[in-house]
C-alpha cells in the first residue's frame, strides 16, 4: 500500500508543473533585466549626445533640457522583477521611458537645423550608436514579452494553474506596452 502511494505521489509532483513555473519566473526576470540593460545603454549615450549637440545648438537649451530632465526622470524610475505584476508601476515605468524616447526624437529633430552638426563624425558615431540601442531595446521587449507569455500561460493553464494556487501564489506578470499615445505620430515642426 505504501508502495503505490509513494508511486502515486511521484507521477502527481512530475507532472505538476512546479520546475516549469519556476524556470519560466527565473526567464522573466532574465528578460527584464535584458530590458533593463538596454534602457541603462541608452542613459549612457545620452549625456555624450547632449554635450556634442550644445556645441553646435546653443539657442536650444529648451529641448537639451526636456532631453536632460527627461534622462533624469527615467533614471529615477526603477522597476523591479517582483513589481513585474503591478499594472501601476509598470505603467508609469513605461510612461517614463516614453518620454524619454519623445524627447530624443525632438532632440534629432532639432539636429535637422544644423547641417554642420549632421556631418560631425562624433555626432554620426553617436547617432549610430543611439540607433543601435533603441534596436536593441525593442528586441530586448520583444523578448520580454515573450517570457511573461511562456510564464503567465505556465500558471494559469493545467495542472500548473492547481499547483501554483495550492503552493506558490505567484501572480501573473504585466507586459510591456506601449503607451496610448505611441499609436499616434509625432508632430515635428520647424520654426
Amino acid at each position: 500500500m505504501k508502495l503505490w502511494v509513494g508511486l502515486l505521489a511521484i507521477l502527481l509532483l512530475s507532472g505538476c508543473g512546479y520546475n516549469e513555473m519556476q524556470k519560466n519566473d527565473e526567464s522573466v526576470g532574465a528578460a527584464w533585466g535584458n530590458v533593463q540593460s538596454a534602457l541603462q545603454r541608452r542613459m549612457d549615450l545620452i549625456p555624450n549626445l547632449v554635450e556634442t549637440v550644445k556645441g553646435y545648438a546653443t539657442h536650444e537649451k529648451d529641448t537639451l533640457q526636456a532631453v536632460v530632465d527627461a534622462r533624469a526622470k527615467a533614471t529615477q524610475m526603477k522597476l523591479s522583477v517582483d513589481a513585474l505584476s503591478d499594472a501601476h508601476a509598470v505603467d508609469s515605468f513605461v510612461k517614463a521611458q516614453s518620454e524619454m524616447s519623445s524627447a530624443l526624437a525632438r532632440l534629432l529633430a532639432v539636429v535637422e537645423n544644423y547641417p554642420d552638426l549632421k556631418a560631425n563624425q562624433n555626432f554620426l558615431d553617436l547617432q549610430h550608436q543611439l540607433e543601435g540601442t533603441e534596436n536593441r531595446i525593442n528586441v530586448a521587449r520583444e523578448r520580454f514579452n515573450e517570457a511573461v507569455q511562456a510564464y503567465n500561460t505556465s500558471i494559469r493553464t493545467f495542472p500548473n494553474s492547481l499547483t501554483n494556487s495550492l503552493l506558490l501564489h505567484l501572480a501573473p506578470k504585466e507586459y510591456f506596452k506601449a503607451e496610448e499615445a505611441a499609436a499616434t505620430p509625432p508632430k515635428v515642426k520647424f520654426n
